[in-house]
Order: structure tokens, then C-alpha cells, then sequence
């Protein structure tokens, strides 16, 4: 009973002093993270994902407007699922690797909208292409540790993927879905 009195006394003493702490998450955990995407192929619906990435973020739900991020993927990286469209899509028509090896975003602003939702504002640079980009994001915490999820849809024209006689739209379909789940793990951080 005296340890309970004497925390509560302590918080009540930092409360009243205007020292908070506050949590921000930093550290993206790669090795339960992941990167995918969804795509139509002649009316099938596909998925695959990236193997390798990097990200850097910074992220308070209190302070929204130091909040920032910094996603980079190693296109060669790739897994359609299929070892021979691997080999296709890291080619010139498609990403061209050589010339292009990673994708990016990097984010520019991030709003609250409210139950754990979020959009996060910035450039979404693929091929040699930036585009300025919303991406929706739902944030859930426990403890020190957080949960990114999100979906962004693109049209891969717009990037220059699939040039040619992939630039067919029929064949395979010209809206991508990125998909994210980012685990990252907090610190504290005085207020």
C-alpha cells in the first residue's frame, strides 16, 4: 500500500510540474514487417512481395508535426510467386533494375483521422517517376511496440512499369495495390 501511494504521489508530482513522457516509435522491425503488392493478370488477382527494404520513421501520436518517414525497397528484391516472372519484371520494360534499383516514399506531413486512422502525405518514387501520394494508415499500439498497416493504390503507368507491349492494360491490369505492415518498437521521449 505505501509503494502505491508513494507512485501515485510521484505521478501526481510530474503531472503538476508539466513533465510528461511520451512515446515515440523509431525502429522499424524488419524481420516482422513486410512490403506486398496485389495486381489483376488477365482477370486473376495476383500477389507478391518484396523481400528486402529499409525505413526509417519518427512517430508520436502527440506530435504530429514532427512526425516523418523514409521507405526504401530493393526492387530486385521481388517474389511474384513464380521464379520466371521474377526474371521479367526486373527488366527494362518493367522496373529495369539496372537503371532503377529501388523505389521510395518519404513522407511530408501526417493527419489524424481519428480511432487510430491516419494519412500520411509525401513522394512515391518509382522508375525514375515521383508522384506526390495520400496513403492511408491505421496505427495500433501495445505497449512498446506499434503497428503500421496500409494499402496505397497506384496505377503502374503512371510510373512507367509495364512499357511496350505490357503497356496493355488487359493483360495485366493498371491498378497496383501496396500493401504494408510495419511492427516498430518505442522509446520514451520527454516532453
Amino acid at each position: 500500500m505505501k509503494r502505491m501511494i508513494t507512485k501515485l504521489s510521484m505521478a501526481m508530482l510530474l503531472m503538476h510540474f508539466g513533465v510528461a513522457i511520451a512515446v515515440e516509435y523509431r525502429q522499424v522491425q524488419t524481420n516482422g514487417s513486410a512490403v506486398m503488392f496485389g495486381y489483376t493478370q488477365m482477370g486473376v488477382s495476383m500477389e507478391g512481395k518484396f523481400s528486402r527494404f529499409t525505413a526509417q520513421l519518427a512517430f508520436d501520436p502527440a506530435q504530429l508535426d514532427k512526425a516523418r518517414a523514409s521507405i526504401e525497397i530493393d526492387i530486385a528484391s521481388i517474389d511474384t510467386g513464380v521464379d520466371e516472372a521474377n526474371e521479367e519484371v526486373v527488366g527494362k520494360q518493367w522496373f529495369d533494375t539496372r537503371t532503377h534499383p529501388t523505389a521510395s516514399f518519404v513522407s511530408s506531413g501526417m493527419k489524424s483521422l481519428g480511432g487510430g486512422r491516419y494519412e500520411a502525405s509525401g513522394k512515391l518514387s518509382i522508375k525514375g517517376r515521383s508522384r506526390d501520394v495520400v496513403v492511408p494508415v491505421t496505427f495500433t499500439e501495445d505497449s512498446a511496440r506499434g503497428r503500421f498497416d496500409g494499402v496505397l493504390n497506384i496505377k503502374r503507368l503512371d510510373y512507367a512499369i509495364g512499357e511496350g507491349i505490357w503497356s496493355d492494360v488487359g493483360t495485366v491490369a493498371n491498378e497496383i495495390q501496396i500493401k504494408f505492415h510495419f511492427v516498430v518498437t518505442a522509446a520514451p521521449n520527454r516532453k
